[in-house]
């Protein structure tokens, strides 16, 4: 029996899910950072430069992330053209899906691009940019649950291997990021309380 070859559909499978993987990486290492994570003082108890990691899972997602669709311009049916990449309103197949995803691939291109610049811009407007991850993180996830890799309208199957493994990358990313917005929330009452008793006397 021959081993079944790789299709052009399922290269670009293949490649989103590393792009999935790249942004979960560069998610999580920033909520860490956010959270003042100290691999030093906790696991591995090893001192590294996490955030230049973070830097690169950037740059490694935007660049996956590009070759992604990329790709798709050398499936023969259905065809694609470069303007269906850029603009998939009207693609040939799952429109408002790929419309998402090239969302999410502008607003990381844009994410990437003002944190390469983020001296220039300051780190109150850089910051006030960088949010807008969130966004894009969110409209990846959307891309890569609800597309039918076989681009054939089919019903999802939740039980997929790679629907199973952005499910997990979502679930990941939100109990992360829930535990961040209660750890600043924390943050911020203590600091009230800690002002007024700190505060000098009339």
């Amino acid at each position: 029996m021959q081993p079944a070859s790789i299709t052009v559909l399922d290269l670009s499978a293949y490649v989103g899910l590393a792009a999935v993987a790249a942004i979960t990486l560069n998610m999580l290492l920033g909520l860490l950072m956010a959270l003042r994570y100290s691999p030093h003082r906790s696991w591995p108890h090893h001192r590294f430069n996490y955030f230049r990691i973070h830097n690169w899972t950037g740059y490694l997602a935007l660049g996956v992330s590009v070759l992604h669709p990329v790709i798709l311009l050398f499936n023969k049916a259905p065809r694609f053209r470069i303007l269906d990449l850029v603009c998939p309103l009207h693609s040939p197949s799952q429109p408002l899906d790929n419309t998402i995803g090239a969302i999410a691939l502008y607003l990381l291109t844009f994410v990437v691009v003002t944190s390469y610049v983020r001296v220039r811009l300051g780190r109150h407007l850089w910051k006030s940019f960088h949010f807008s991850i969130y966004f894009a993180t969110a409209a990846l996830f959307w891309h890569s649950l609800f597309t039918d890799p076989a681009l054939k309208n089919a019903s999802i199957d939740w039980s997929d291997g790679g629907k199973l493994f952005v499910e997990s990358c979502v679930l990941l990313i939100f109990t992360i990021s829930l535990f961040r917005l209660r750890h600043a929330r924390k943050r911020a009452l203590h600091a009230r309380q800690v002002v007024p008793q700190t505060a000098p006397l009339p």
